[in-house]
């Protein structure tokens, strides 16, 4: 599969491009300065800030994951942005199926709470998370043919070694035998992964977690 990932200069989108090389798939790799990007990927600069074009970054790819978060930049507000763009523009292109790597802030810890509006919950990602939060509104809003998966994580994602483990869920934030919610970043690529290769649900949001 020819699997194209925007944001593949992070954290998160540079573990994600090196399990799917991993797997065989062929990875362009989407980022403003990609020359830094892993062996094996194909890099090409694109830079969501301006109007280039998305069609000619995404040439031969089948699938877009997109990772997304803006904190580096202290732009939030290109999340829920790119997610509409997305939705817009890719049934124009040959992509057909995106899987977007979300948040954990807007899921639930109890019938109509989430966990972004808790009071234990740090202030320095709060206002990712509610950018994450509204981009998913804008998916759930939308009427766009596009098939895509909002894939959201744990509420704690870390750098972790590849266990192969993990439990999907939906809408409730999931928690182990300890009251913890966690997955590792390497953990979280392959479940992302998998739903890639098994063709996720589409419009809907999955949670992944230990």
């Amino acid at each position: 599969m020819n699997i194209a990932v925007l944001g593949a200069s992070g954290w998160l989108g540079s573990t994600i491009s090196a399990e799917a090389l991993a797997r065989g798939h062929r990875v362009i790799g989407l980022a403003r300065n990609p020359q830094g990007l892993a062996e094996g990927v194909t890099p090409r600069a694109f830079d969501l800030n301006t109007e280039q074009s998305l069609a000619e970054a995404l040439a031969g790819a089948d699938l877009l994951i997109a990772s997304v978060g803006g904190r580096a930049a202290g732009n939030h507000e290109i999340v829920p942005a790119t997610a509409a763009r997305l939705l817009a523009e890719l049934p124009k292109t040959g992509v057909k199926r995106l899987l977007w790597v979300g948040g954990a802030g807007s899921l639930e810890v109890a019938p109509g709470e989430v966990l972004v509006a808790q009071p234990s919950f740090p202030a320095e990602y709060k206002a990712e998370a509610i950018a994450q939060g509204e981009a998913l509104a804008v998916f759930r809003d939308s009427q766009s043919p596009l098939a895509w998966t909002f894939v959201s994580p744990a509420a704690e994602i870390y750098p972790g070694e590849r266990s192969g483990a993990y439990r999907l869920g939906g809408d409730q934030l999931q928690v182990d035998s300890e009251g913890r919610s966690r997955i590792s970043a390497a953990d979280y690529a392959v479940a992302l992964l998998d739903l890639a290769e098994q063709d996720a649900p589409a419009q809907t949001r999955v949670s992944v977690a230990y």
